[in-house]
């Protein structure tokens, strides 16, 4: 059996030498000239004005194409369900039932139209990702700026027709 000593690592191999060590330690200006390096990169930062806003008493400047939340404009709603349809998370619920028109003109026929009962968006679903406003021939879906439509219940994340007709004031022309 043959007893092997750990080799002592030589000063060259280590990633800090014992020279290195040695000319801090006999030099205390090198320690203070990076004490100074830092002290002046935290003074730096201090005088600097903050980019943060004390939310909610400063309001945040949206850019014009924010995406907030989606904004109904009921009138121009045909009860088609495209939008519905193409949700990938399957967040947008309507219904509708068929009502008749009278002609338009004398000796005209009558017509059959959808007429809006329900149109809800559950925003604890929503991904945000616009489909819904993209395929919607008839532009009754806009992104609003609102942002703020926080609930304590996420039950009260459902939001039916009247809460999103509310949100087309805020949408920008």
């Amino acid at each position: 059996m043959t007893d092997k000593q750990p080799q002592k690592s030589s000063p060259q191999s280590e990633p800090h030498t014992i020279s290195d060590k040695q000319s801090r330690s006999r030099n205390p200006f090198a320690a203070a000239k990076g004490l100074l390096a830092g002290m002046r990169t935290t003074a730096k930062t201090m005088v600097t004005p903050a980019h943060t806003q004390q939310y909610p008493d400063e309001r945040p400047v949206l850019p014009p194409r924010s995406r907030g939340v989606i904004a109904l404009r009921e009138e121009n709603c045909t009860s088609c369900m495209l939008c519905a349809r193409e949700c990938p998370d399957w967040c947008i619920y309507i219904d509708s039932h068929k009502e008749t028109v009278p002609p338009a003109t004398e000796g005209g026929r009558e017509r059959q139209r959808n007429v809006l009962d329900r149109f809800a968006i559950d925003f604890s679903l929503c991904m945000y990702c616009g489909i819904c406003i993209e395929v919607c021939p008839f532009d009754a879906l806009f992104w609003s700026p609102q942002f703020e439509y926080a609930e304590l219940d996420i039950k009260d994340l459902l939001h039916e027709k009247d809460r999103l007709g509310e949100w087309m004031a805020t949408v920008p022309p």
